[in-house]
């Protein structure tokens, strides 16, 4: 299998399917496990049939969860589409390619006072702590997702109406409320953090890094861990515990769950029920540690 072709089909995703840099990165990271199957195998790629698929997603099931095997299947689907569009084939072998059943896993959230403790570690006094605060603060008023967050510009967020426009998945944008919380968090480290971390240059990005320049998702992740275990978290924190934190507290709180999906960015709703499973499964908590026959 030529790599090639893979630089074709990635670049068609970013011009033609306006996809984000992460999702196309997925794309290519789940293509490339076909390439090494293909190249182990000897087989071409325009020459596999249906079957030749399937062998290729039995042997990736020992190794992946059943979510990875219906991503990976969803990308081999629009690899082939691609093909077809390019006419470099006249059939399509993911016809009927049915993607393996994947559970719903939970997504991990914080509890209010959970979060009020995280929230509360930053030690604001300094310009790092200042910044982490805001970030955090920002990060639990909006729902943004990590990648948004870091990639957050001074003109896309307003502290004196309340809110942020930021460009999600798909180049689409989306408009979000701002809390007083946040507000004053963001406007106070504006004021004393951010000039700091200039040293006289100029940047348009909100959040700035020790050199100046835009922070990475992988520092934010271990910023994250670092003020979970100054809180006594005994939780394992992802990127997005503050994001599913924000949406479970919304639902919990009487929010519709199409404001939250607007606010989350989901295209699609059912993407956004999954936040219905677990405040159902806390109200199942509650009544079976409170009901007298329950």
């Amino acid at each position: 299998m030529d790599l090639r072709i893979l630089d074709q089909f990635c670049s068609y995703l970013k011009v033609e399917r306006r996809l984000s840099q992460n999702t196309i990165f997925g794309y290519r990271r789940d293509l490339e496990k076909l390439h090494a199957f293909l190249t182990a195998k000897s087989w071409n790629y325009l020459q596999l049939r249906h079957a030749d698929l399937v062998e290729f997603l039995y042997h990736q099931k020992p190794i992946l969860s059943a979510r990875s095997v219906a991503r990976l299947t969803s990308s081999l689907r629009a690899f082939y589409r691609f093909l077809l569009l390019d006419r470099k084939l006249t059939s399509d072998p993911t016809e009927n390619l049915e993607t393996p059943k994947s559970w719903s896993r939970l997504p991990k959230y914080l509890s209010e006072s959970e979060v009020e403790a995280i929230l509360q570690s930053p030690d604001s006094s300094t310009r790092h702590g200042l910044r982490d605060k805001a970030m955090m603060e920002l990060l639990y008023a909006t729902g943004l997702r990590v990648s948004e967050l870091v990639n957050l510009r001074l003109d896309e967020i307003d502290i004196r109406v309340g809110y942020v426009r930021c460009v999600g998945k798909g180049d689409k944008e989306r408009i979000v409320p701002l809390g007083e919380a946040a507000r004053r968090w963001i406007f106070e480290y504006l004021e004393r953090g951010r000039p700091q971390y200039l040293k006289g240059k100029t940047s348009d990005i909100l959040f700035l890094s020790q050199q100046g320049s835009n922070l990475t998702r992988q520092h934010f992740w271990e910023l994250i861990k670092k003020y979970g275990k100054r809180a006594n978290l005994r939780k394992s924190l992802s990127p997005h515990t503050l994001r599913h934190s924000f949406a479970t507290h919304l639902l919990e709180h009487g929010a519709d769950l199409r404001s939250v999906q607007l606010m989350l960015g989901h295209a699609d709703i059912s993407t956004t029920q999954i936040y219905t499973h677990v405040t159902r499964e806390r109200l199942r908590r509650i009544y079976d540690q409170f009901h007298p026959r329950a």
